[in-house]
């Protein structure tokens, strides 16, 4: 497979101008001129945090699951453990650890970093760390924010396959790492 890392079509910014700041998302305007000359004088990019995700799995072998309403679509849905990277956070695998145990209770194990994914590298300037965590247990109850209302569920490997191949998962940085882990069990 040919490398594509050293492709040094970068584009030249000219120009930015931040159009609103959030903790949770910031919107830039950027000028930029592509290798070929052009200019194009309103290229938006939308700054979030860096998110983590965890597909976490009992020591029974039971998936741990979450189900939360997501106002975007309107729906509540099928999740894995989900969160961004606050700043005191040590690393992406601390925040992936603190997230499981803050949305479920659950924690300890051996954890490993399955895949790093961009959720729309055209406009969005994070990446989501994706880990697995093996032979979890419950160690406490939940530890929720006031905006979050979540329920814990267990799934068996055939039921998260069910939910998968029916796309009832629908949030793709949840769906990509959990094909990925049941195409590396085969």
């Amino acid at each position: 497979m040919k490398k594509l890392d050293n492709d040094p079509r970068h584009w030249e910014i000219l120009k930015s101008d931040y159009l609103f700041r959030r903790p949770w998302l910031t919107a830039r305007r950027d000028c930029v001129r592509l290798p070929a000359g052009v200019v194009n004088d309103e290229y938006y990019v939308l700054e979030y945090p860096d998110w983590v995700n965890v597909i976490a799995r009992t020591k029974t072998g039971e998936f741990v699951f979450i189900r939360q309403y997501r106002h975007g679509l309107g729906q509540t849905a099928w999740e894995i453990v989900a969160g961004c990277i606050d700043a005191s956070d040590a690393s992406p695998e601390e925040a992936a650890r603190r997230e499981l145990y803050e949305e479920t209770g659950y924690g300890g194990g051996r954890w490993r970093l399955l895949t790093t994914l961009a959720c729309n590298a055209s406009a969005m300037n994070n990446l989501t760390y994706c880990y697995v965590a093996e032979d979890v247990e419950l160690l406490s109850e939940q530890h929720l924010e006031p905006t979050e209302d979540i329920v814990v569920h267990l799934l068996s490997p055939q039921e998260v396959r069910q939910l998968l191949s029916g796309d009832e998962i629908r949030q793709a940085l949840m769906a990509a790492p959990l094909w990925r882990y049941f195409s590396e069990q085969q």
